[in-house]
């Protein structure tokens, strides 16, 4: 019987993963909130449905493995709101299902390192709402679940290029500030890897091995592209949108070792520096 994959909230790291299972022969079913995408999704070989919309969803009921990437609100985890009797009856049936999370849930850590045994104290809105939609899916009886706590996402189209060349990027200095990041592509093999060796009831940190200053990142891209160093502004006094803002709320560097001992993940992109490359290159064709 042929694989099927069923995910909800079928964005940027999902369709990374889709790049790899669907040239294996995987059949991939994919939610989008809009028409629009539902296209796009399509000509990648992906099968849209549109939710929320018809409950439940067609194609549901013939997953072998399930995929989580939309967002809680402050109600909780929408896909159980509206799915939570079809999911628990699906449940048993399922070889693998996978929720992707934030190393949000952490909180902040004032530049120290955590582990996926760190307590979990999140102190944003955001890191709340994903600690209480962890607890939701793991409460769901027979569901082979795995939590990926994912660091901050670049890949191609989602890095500091544009803004630096548009002259728009600013290196906001903070004190010790550090965040860990993580590439699409590293995301996608972590999923692979755990969908090929299950381990139900597993968690991971999804990170490379170089948490570092953000502004050390625009100052790379910047130098990478051949152009002036982005003018450094102090973070209390920088303009930033609320959401901005939160991010710096929580400073730490986070732990990798587990998806490399359990999984055999060798990261193809260890740092910000071979990632930025990469997608420089990719870029340039």
């Amino acid at each position: 019987m042929g694989k099927t994959l069923f995910s909800f909230g079928h964005g940027f790291s999902a369709r990374a993963l889709t790049r790899l299972l669907i040239p294996q022969g995987w059949r991939v079913i994919g939610t989008t909130r809009s028409a629009d995408k539902a296209e796009s999704l399509r000509a990648s070989g992906v099968e849209p449905v549109l939710f929320p919309g018809d409950l439940p969803p067609e194609g549901l009921s013939e997953a072998t493995h399930l995929l989580i990437s939309a967002g809680p609100d402050a109600e909780g985890d929408p896909v159980l709101r509206a799915l939570r009797p079809e999911i628990e009856k699906l449940a048993p049936r399922l070889e693998w299902a996978g929720y992707l999370s934030t190393t949000g849930v952490y909180g902040d850590h004032q530049g120290g390192w955590v582990d996926e045994s760190t307590p979990l104290t999140p102190s944003t809105r955001r890191g709340k709402w994903r600690v209480a939609a962890e607890a939701e899916w793991q409460s769901i009886p027979d569901l082979p679940l795995h939590i990926f706590r994912l660091a901050g996402i670049y890949g191609p189209g989602r890095g500091p290029f544009a803004k630096v060349r548009k002259g728009t990027a600013r290196r906001v200095i903070k004190k010790g500030q550090v965040f860990s990041r993580i590439h699409v592509d590293d995301i996608a093999q972590v999923l692979a890897a755990s969908i090929a060796q299950p381990n139900p009831g597993a968690i991971y940190n999804l990170c490379d091995d170089d948490p570092a200053p953000p502004q050390d990142v625009i100052a790379h891209a910047a130098e990478l592209l051949g152009l002036p160093l982005p003018p450094a502004v102090d973070y209390e006094t920088a303009e930033m949108t609320p959401m901005a803002r939160s991010f710096y709320a929580e400073s730490k560097r986070v732990r990798n070792d587990r998806i490399k001992e359990e999984l055999g993940v060798e990261l193809l992109y260890p740092d910000y520096r071979k990632g930025l490359q990469s997608l420089l290159e990719d870029e340039n064709g």
